[in-house]
Parts: C-alpha cells; sequence; structure tokens
C-alpha cells in the first residue's frame, strides 16, 4: 500500500505527558501499511509542551505552534490543512481513546471506502468508561444535533476522526467553529457538500482528566447549544457554506 497518513493531534496543556504520548502514537503509526506523518497543535503558549516536544526531535513530527489559545476546533482545522497524507485523521492528545481504534478506523475506511470514519462511544463494541456529566451533556446534546441536521451517525463529538484528503480540503477550509461544536459543523458542511458514506468505529475510551464542574457543565453546554444553533442558521438560513 502505497498511500500516505497524517495524524492531527491538538494538544492543550499537556507538557506532563506530551513526549510519552507522541512517542507512543509514532510507534502505533509504525506498525500500519502507511507513510506517516504526526502534526502536534499546540493550542497557545501555557506551558512547557513546545519547548520540550521541540527538544526531543521526535521523528515524523511537525509542530504548529502559536502564542494564544483559540480553541480545539481552531487548533484541529490548522493541522488538517497542513496535513499532505492521502488520508487524514486527528486525535485527542492525552491518549483517553487507545490508539488501536485507528487501525480499526483504517480498515473501515478501505472496506467501505468512505468519506469519513468516525469514533463512536455508542458501537456496540467500544468500551467506554467517562463520567455521568459527559453522559448527560452526550445524550442531549446528540438529540439536538439530529433533530436539527438529521443526522444517522449516533456519536459526533469522539476525538478520533478520519477522513479521506479531498474531504478534507473540502470541507476544512470552511469551518469558522473554533470550541466545542466543531465536530458538528464539519460533519454538517460535509454532508452538505455531498460526503455522505460515514461510518462509526469501535474505541476504547477511558476518561483521565476528571469531571466536568457544575459551572463548566451548564457554560459548555450553553455555548455548545449557541454555536450549533449558529451552524443551522448557516446551512439553512444564508447558505454560507456553499460559498468557496
Amino acid at each position: 500500500m502505497n498511500k500516505s497518513l497524517s495524524l492531527v493531534v491538538p494538544t492543550y496543556k499537556q507538557e506532563k505527558t506530551i513526549i510519552r504520548d507522541i512517542l507512543y502514537l509514532n510507534k502505533v503509526l509504525s506498525l500500519l501499511p502507511y507513510k506517516s506523518e504526526i502534526i502536534v497543535v499546540i493550542d497557545g503558549r501555557v506551558d512547557k509542551s513546545y519547548e520540550k516536544l521541540k527538544k526531543a526531535k521526535i521523528k515524523n513530527v511537525k509542530i504548529i505552534s502559536y502564542i494564544k489559545n483559540q480553541g480545539k476546533g481552531f487548533a484541529v482545522r490548522k493541522g488538517m490543512l497542513k496535513a499532505k497524507g492521502d488520508i487524514i485523521a486527528f486525535m485527542d492528545a492525552g491518549l483517553d481513546i487507545n490508539p488501536s481504534a485507528l487501525s480499526i478506523a483504517l480498515s473501515l475506511m478501505q472496506l467501505h471506502d468512505a468519506d469519513i470514519v468516525l469514533g463512536s462511544k455508542l458501537h456496540p463494541d467500544s468500551i467506554v468508561n467517562y463520567p455521568l456529566s459527559r453522559k448527560i451533556l452526550s445524550v442531549g446534546y446528540r438529540s439536538i444535533t439530529r433533530l436539527l441536521f438529521k443526522f444517522e451517525v449516533k456519536d459526533t463529538q469522539v476525538g478520533l476522526k478520519i477522513f479521506k484528503k479531498k474531504v478534507v480540503r473540502d470541507v476544512f477550509p470552511r469551518i469558522i467553529v473554533k470550541t466545542y461544536a466543531f465536530d458538528v459543523e464539519v460533519l454538517a458542511v460535509a454532508r452538505l457538500l455531498g460526503y455522505d458514506k460515514i461510518h462509526e468505529t469501535p474505541i476504547k475510551l477511558k476518561f483521565r482528566q476528571g469531571s466536568i464542574t457544575n459551572s463548566n457543565f451548564w457554560k459548555i453546554s450553553f455555548w455548545m447549544l449557541v454555536d450549533t444553533l449558529a451552524i443551522f442558521y448557516r446551512i439553512n438560513i444564508i447558505k454560507y457554506y456553499n460559498k468557496k
């Protein structure tokens, strides 16, 4: 197989584990039948992640960094548009999601000639362990997005997604959500542009970063709803995404 794979890893406040995590991801990718690169996007110079990663000089790793924190959606978009692979993926830093899911997801993409493969907590073969607050948020948000966008996929929010290069080149220049709802924007725009061959893949998820506090829970819920309604408005009212 001559195809190449780019893996974008958005990173924020990961100085304690960044070297270990990227070395492990590099090892996982080396076992796959792809020429690969890892693009680490450090979303704001708020700790020593950039300095540590630059000093480590890990093979096949490129670093994108900027001073001010902009949000995960911004970081993913920046990395995806710099990626050169025939297949381009992004995966959350911290390895809450076991990277073994990459191999299965890539196999599904090849088997079904899929445009997009999504990690899914609700896949029958998934093994997940995450806080009740996250489960409540997921259930409510899933209901809203299925109502607004008619999604057939069950889970839009897992931090593992794989795309054909053409999908990335068409979709990501149009993405403007910088924070919580960018996953939904990506999928909604992809379907709008005709990329509807979307499959879900099982994951192993062990949430390691603590529960959402009550204040953060309501704040995140509110802004996810605002961003989601804005996406609906741009798609259905002003037809923003139809423009190049």
